[in-house]
């Protein structure tokens, strides 16, 4: 600030002010109280999130995203060791969070925090419900966030389609197929998407579609970020176990003892052409 002095006298005044400006401009913001609480989060160390968001919950305006991030914290612990008194908890802190408070990021972490709540309450309705308009607003969740929350979408409305009658049943998948279809279009490398669209056409009986979208499932599973591990796991034994016992079961004819391996090295061809 020396060099600043060298104006005329006049201009003393100014100088000094702005050299307060330019230093208080240079001091480090306050720290985040809440930087930890979000670090341990994402981390997976949710019990020392949740202690760590107690601990600052009571301070002056931090106190509603303190709220959300421990009723967060809580049901993703509960998820893993399913004591019923975490999810009580959470639904108490998430009660308390005064939405109106909070950025539209944080209102939509909210949703999906209610929207998982009633998830593992077995509401699955209600939260496929909540859920839902999320899926108009992914791009603003990072990459595993979508794939969670379209997977609980996904599950939730397939666990609702279940109790309804065969011809809502179909219907119910059907709107389903179209909105995985629709977030395929903005997200290629949804594992999530590409698992459910066979195994909702598996579930409203369209076995040759089920197939064809198996197959295409494991072809794009390169994009996604583990290069396809999991989801090429999980679509051979959606075929395996599911789609190839279904076809057999559809033949014509009775089925002869070696009409399942005859599937099965179908697809274990389709699988080799795309190892």
């Amino acid at each position: 600030m020396q060099a600043l002095t060298v104006f005329v006298r006049s201009g003393l005044a100014g100088v000094v002010l702005l050299a307060a400006q330019v230093t208080a401009l240079a001091q480090p913001a306050p720290p985040d109280p809440l930087a930890r609480v979000r670090q341990l989060y994402n981390a997976g160390m949710y019990d020392d999130a949740i202690a760590a968001a107690a601990e600052v919950a009571s301070r002056p305006g931090v106190q509603n995203e303190a709220r959300l991030l421990l009723g967060r914290a809580l049901l993703e612990r509960h998820r893993t060791n399913r004591v019923a008194e975490d999810l009580d908890s959470a639904r108490t802190a998430l009660r308390g969070v005064e939405a109106a408070s909070l950025g539209d990021r944080g209102r939509i972490d909210l949703v999906v925090g209610l929207g998982e709540a009633l998830y593992l309450d077995a509401d699955y309705r209600p939260a496929a419900s909540l859920l839902e308009p999320v899926l108009e607003q992914m791009d603003v969740l990072s990459h595993a966030e979508r794939e969670q929350v379209l997977d609980w979408w996904a599950t939730a409305m397939d666990r609702y389609a279940q109790t309804r009658p065969p011809d809502e049943r179909v219907e119910v998948y059907a709107d389903v197929e179209a909105r995985l279809r629709a977030h395929l279009g903005r997200h290629p490398d949804s594992s999530a998407a590409s698992y459910w669209l066979p195994a909702s056409a598996l579930a409203r009986g369209d076995l040759e579609l089920a197939w064809d979208l198996a197959i295409a499932a494991w072809v794009r599973s390169t994009l996604a970020p583990d290069n396809g591990v999991q989801l090429r796991t999980d679509i051979d034994r959606l075929v395996t176990q599911a789609i190839i016992p279904e076809r057999v079961k559809r033949l014509p004819d009775d089925p002869d003892a070696g009409a399942a391996a005859r599937f099965t090295a179908e697809w274990d061809e389709a699988k080799l052409r795309w190892k």
